[in-house]
């Protein structure tokens, strides 16, 4: 290599390092979310669900998709960690993205309690490129939302402020507005902490954040006031659904509101109507019954919701669903969490 080349390589690396600087930020032309805010409640993060074939199975996705807004959630979240979106090709997310929007817009607005509910897709990636494009597909597919993780297969060469430039990067360039997923169980264990997502939720085009349950713990009162007028916070996990309405945050999104939908919705309801006792004891229903899910992943929540429901359950392979007679002692252990959905929609119905 001549003398010459190294000045043009030299070049180049520099041009390279300061396609973003050592402070992130946004770009000046950055949209402003057509969406603002999102409603307080309970969000759902629908499972994927498949023929015994394999193939993705719409019209239990669309029966699902109505049972959970009839109950009352917020909205829905699709291709969480629960959802099965890396088994799934991006015409398969874009296909069931458009089925749940049709679902939520169109298709029954006329019946379901809440016929607005936001669509919000999880388009993280592990390239701004590869995040970006799955944006620009979930709101072509109808999606009013996309949840966005810290990219973290490369962790070992990706310092705070690129993570930081990513996540402006992409919203920069979103056609929808971008809740951030603070999921450090899903990015090697990598942590936005509070001053990092403070400093993206300044953004036009980021209207919330998700904070998992481990780090709710650390978070106080006084952190959620510090968020932009209109930021939606949540907690991540079943067991939080009390604690963030005790904090003032915004709802949860949580994986037992699959099956236990009414129960879960119940919770916030029935302390947003000073019922405070039963709300507390209706949590630790739940918490109990999490605690029993939590041990199976994801196929212990699709052969709940299968027995429960009577529809889904079969995960794409390389996944299969527990054996038999886990699934008998689980459903056992759950006896309680059931009687306690049971009442919780006949209160409903009475209603």
């Amino acid at each position: 290599m001549c003398k010459n080349d190294f000045c043009e390589l030299s070049r180049t690396m520099s041009n390279d390092s300061l396609a973003y600087s050592s402070q992130a930020e946004a770009s000046q032309a950055a949209p402003k979310a057509k969406h603002l805010r999102l409603p307080n409640g309970v969000y759902a993060p629908t499972l994927a669900f498949f023929t015994y074939s394999e193939d993705i199975d719409t019209i239990v996705l669309e029966h699902h998709v109505t049972r959970l807004i009839k109950a009352g959630v917020a909205g829905i979240v699709i291709h969480s960690s629960i959802g099965e979106s890396v088994h799934l090709t991006r015409e398969e997310r874009s296909i069931m993205i458009r089925c749940v929007a049709d679902t939520i817009y169109r298709g029954y607005c006329d019946r379901l309690k809440n016929p607005r509910a936001p669509l919000i897709a999880a388009c993280g990636a592990q390239s701004t490129r590869g995040t970006l494009q799955l944006c620009r597909d979930a709101a072509e597919s109808g999606a009013s939302h996309a949840l966005i993780t810290v990219p973290s297969y490369y962790a070992s060469v990706i310092s705070n402020e690129m993570i930081i430039q990513h996540f402006f990067d992409v919203t920069d360039r979103s056609p929808i507005p971008l809740v951030i997923d603070n999921f450090p169980a899903a990015a090697s264990g990598l942590r936005l902490t509070l001053d990092d997502i403070l400093r993206i939720a300044k953004h036009p085009n980021v209207v919330g954040v998700n904070f998992k349950y481990d780090h709710m713990k650390n978070l106080a009162r006084e952190a959620y006031e510090l968020f932009p007028k209109g930021f939606f916070v949540a907690g991540g996990n079943t067991n939080s659904i009390r604690q963030c309405q005790v904090l003032g945050w915004n709802g949860t999104i949580a994986g037992l509101a699959d099956f236990a939908t009414y129960a879960c919705v119940g919770v916030r309801e029935l302390s947003g109507r000073g019922k405070l006792r039963e709300a507390e004891d209706l949590q630790a229903v739940i918490a109990r019954g999490n605690s029993v899910v939590t041990g199976l992943g994801l196929v212990g929540i699709k052969a709940v919701v299968k027995f429960w429901n009577d529809y889904g359950g079969t995960p794409r392979k390389p996944c299969y669903l527990p054996p038999l007679i886990e699934v008998i002692k689980v459903l056992k252990e759950l006896s309680e969490l059931f009687r306690a959905e049971k009442e919780a929609e006949a209160s409903v119905a009475r209603c």
